[in-house]
């Protein structure tokens, strides 16, 4: 939302998608305060359809897609066991085949042209897993590979690829639109203790949590604008930080910070 407000605002010709068109109050809202004018298509990720629907109308009224931001998705919390075979393989089809979807859709045109961005919107959870967050953090890691060859496929056609790795950041994501497995809340589940442990922390975390969503837009703006963009973007201190951590830090070592910052005295248990 806010990047397409801060972007139409800017004076670029901007097409929001959204899956579900009755909640677009807040965004229109939005973009209205800024002095924007955006177009507004309904998509969902997980249709081609629905995807080459929406294409078709920007080329009929443009002739071209210079940029493509893919920021849908969503995380669901829970660990393995307590996640059905359906929850996982949702979580991939929005979050990494839904990008692919919308992707393989557009690059015809700007391959065409010889010329384009293609902009992910990954996580620091691409680099850096969690537990209870296994979906979510392969969905992201697939995300990050897929992202990668890309960006050496297209450099033959001028198009460049690149990723943006935000750490946590209080959206809607934790709130309105979070989501947990079956069984997270279920007492009969083995893992019932530490996944309300875990859902406290994460939430407390959040509440408490200072950085603007609008740091995202403002990376964005810039990468849209820039002759070379970096490859990899991460856009605040604890992505920097979890990265630069993850590549020097030996994996024993870095794997008993994680549980220690997670799980206390409970990490040095066996038997939970």
């Amino acid at each position: 939302m806010l990047t397409a407000a801060r972007l139409a605002a800017g004076g670029h010709t901007v097409f929001a998608s959204m899956r579900d068109l009755d909640k677009k109050e807040a965004f229109l809202a939005e973009v209205k305060k800024r002095g924007g004018t955006v177009q507004l298509l309904q998509l969902d990720v997980t249709k081609p359809d629905s995807i080459q629907l929406a294409v078709d109308k920007i080329i009929r009224e443009c002739g071209t897609i210079d940029v493509l931001i893919n920021n849908a998705g969503y995380g669901i919390g829970g660990f393995f066991e307590d996640l059905t075979d359906e929850e996982i393989r949702r979580q991939f089809e929005v979050n990494f085949f839904g990008v692919q979807n919308v992707t393989r859709a557009v690059i015809p045109i700007m391959r065409e042209r010889r010329q384009g961005k293609i902009i992910n919107i990954s996580s620091i959870a691409g680099i850096h897993a969690s537990p209870a967050f296994s979906a979510y953090n392969a969905s992201k890691w697939a995300l990050e590979a897929f992202s990668e060859s890309l960006h050496y496929e297209m450099k033959f056609f001028g198009i460049d690829v690149l990723l943006i790795e935000p750490g946590t950041y209080p959206t809607k994501i934790f709130y309105d639109n979070a989501r947990y497995a079956k069984n997270f809340n279920n007492p009969e589940s083995p893992y019932y203790s530490v996944s309300q442990l875990l859902a406290r922390k994460v939430r407390n975390y959040v509440d408490n949590c200072r950085k603007d969503p609008e740091t995202i837009a403002r990376l964005l703006e810039k990468l849209i604008n820039a002759g070379n963009p970096a490859f990899r973007n991460f856009p605040d201190v604890e992505a920097r930080t979890l990265y630069y951590l993850r590549k020097i830090v030996p994996f024993r070592i870095y794997s008993w910070l994680v549980s220690r910052t997670l799980f206390g005295d409970l990490s040095d248990k066996k038997v939970l």
